[in-house]
């Protein structure tokens, strides 16, 4: 028996009963490109119906995948929820009556005529909005690295593994970005490498005070000071949010001032999403990229490493190509761009 289980334009073939197959990479892509409340909504449906039957029909990777895309799909909506909210066009509509503040809203806040549709209209309740909000504070690095655990844990042992990722959302859920409390910092040997590279770094247009202590740049941009917005300049060092719309936001802006010609030289650090918009924009701007062997494990403030799920790599905008092939060339594929 084969079903299709339909992300966006995809359609993802299934066969339920014979080992199961989920187009697990693509499902993803198309989760984390979600541009709506109500089309995450409906990922999100579809994924806990195919959780399900597979349960049902004792498929067990089946359902480790389709359970994992069900919560990728609850947090895309909490990222969603909040760019909208930001942005002034979240419409609560009747969801939060009685209880204003589930969205951390006023019953006295205006609607705005641009806020469609309400979150009642997708069939998202108060409990499924409280759920993707500590979904999505949970950062991007801190949360791949949960996914990873519990998928772990779960494929190797023969029982149910809960993973409490909404007990980490509500650890972060207040936090304020930027302050340094809810960050992952790259490990020194790295800095190392990159500073190298440019010499010195010169500005960090998106980090914290605490952060800096281990960059170590003259300048900065906080989530106060917004870097989005800033003209950057010398020699910069970029580890961008990893989550959406904020790595998306953070490479054009990389390229459109490396190629207005307002920096010096570059080094980015990125996962490596080949197959994303953001990372070709970048790959085809760039002078040359370093692919790195394994993964960089990510130092949080207390010294807590992540476990990404994936490798990463390091984009540089310069002059001094050769310069950074033998600096990065120790610690992965390094390859020159060609313009």
């Amino acid at each position: 028996m084969t079903e299709s289980f339909a992300l966006a334009s995809d359609v993802v073939p299934l066969q339920s009963c014979n080992g199961g197959l989920i187009r697990y990479e693509a499902a993803c892509r198309a989760i984390a490109e979600a541009k709506a409340v109500d089309e995450a909504k409906d990922f999100r449906d579809r994924a806990e119906a195919m959780r399900a039957y597979a349960k049902q029909a004792k498929n067990k990777q089946l359902e480790i995948d389709a359970a994992e895309i069900r919560i990728r799909a609850e947090r895309r909506i909490g990222e969603l929820m909040a760019a909208q909210r930001e942005a002034g066009l979240l419409n609560r509509g009747t969801a939060g009556a009685g209880n204003p503040d589930w969205l951390g809203g006023s019953a006295s806040d205006p609607p705005s005529e641009q806020a469609q549709p309400t979150l009642a209209e997708v069939g998202i309740d108060k409990h499924l909005a409280d759920r993707a909000r500590k979904l999505a504070a949970i950062p991007e690095t801190e949360f791949e690295g949960i996914i990873a655990d519990w998928r772990d844990r779960i494929e190797q042992a023969n029982e149910r593994v809960t993973v409490n990722l909404l007990e980490a959302g509500g650890k972060h859920v207040r936090g304020t970005f930027g302050t340094g409390e809810n960050e992952w910092y790259t490990p020194d040997e790295y800095l190392d490498i990159a500073r190298q590279v440019l010499g010195a770094i010169d500005l960090d247009p998106a980090t914290s005070e605490l952060a800096n202590e281990r960059v170590k740049a003259s300048a900065i941009f906080t989530a106060d000071d917004n870097g989005l917005e800033r003209p950057w300049f010398g020699r910069v060092w970029l580890n961008p949010p990893y989550a959406q719309p904020l790595i998306s936001q953070f490479a054009d802006k990389t390229v459109a001032e490396w190629r207005s010609g307002n920096f010096e030289a570059a080094i980015v650090l990125t996962h490596n999403y080949t197959d994303t918009a953001w990372f070709q924009k970048l790959a085809h701007a760039a002078t040359a990229i370093c692919f790195t062997r394994g993964r960089i494990r990510f130092v949080s403030p207390d010294g807590k490493q992540a476990a990404p799920t994936q490798g990463q790599a390091f984009f540089y905008f310069g002059p001094k190509i050769d310069v950074f092939i033998a600096a990065f060339m120790g610690i992965g594929f390094v390859v020159e761009v060609q313009g």
